[in-house]
């Protein structure tokens, strides 16, 4: 049942996120300069901080397999996207448009997922 617990826990963040991004960009628009407004930039960090803590509790449930599974993943996720983001920033200099932060994590994210999965493969 741990799955599913972190499961729920996860979406409900997910949600909160996706509520507060949606309600942040709406107000943004409109808000005068200063530090409500960056306040109100900041908002979604919060679900986002409930994510990153689902996400580390989930990994204290895990058995030693689990958790290996995970560190393979997560340091090949980070080794990717290192590679990755640093080749990017070069194009970036050679006159390829510049990308927005915003990109990192989902190239990471994506590759943990690929490396978790091929890694509980590998172990099955």
């Amino acid at each position: 049942m741990p799955i599913k617990r972190y499961l729920v826990e996860f979406f409900i963040a997910l949600a909160a996120y996706v509520v507060a991004v949606l309600v942040s960009t709406h107000f943004l628009a409109d808000a005068p300069e200063g530090a409500g407004k960056i306040s109100l930039a900041l908002v979604p960090v919060i679900p986002l901080v409930a994510m990153a803590l689902v996400a580390i509790r989930q990994l204290g449930r895990m058995d030693e397999m689990g958790r290996k599974i995970q560190l393979e993943a997560l340091g090949i996720a980070f080794i990717c996207t290192a590679l990755i983001t640093f080749s990017y920033g070069f194009l970036e200099t050679a006159g390829l448009p510049r990308l927005s932060m915003f990109f990192v994590w989902p190239v990471m994210g994506g590759i943990w997922a690929i490396a978790t999965v091929i890694g509980a493969r590998r172990y099955r």
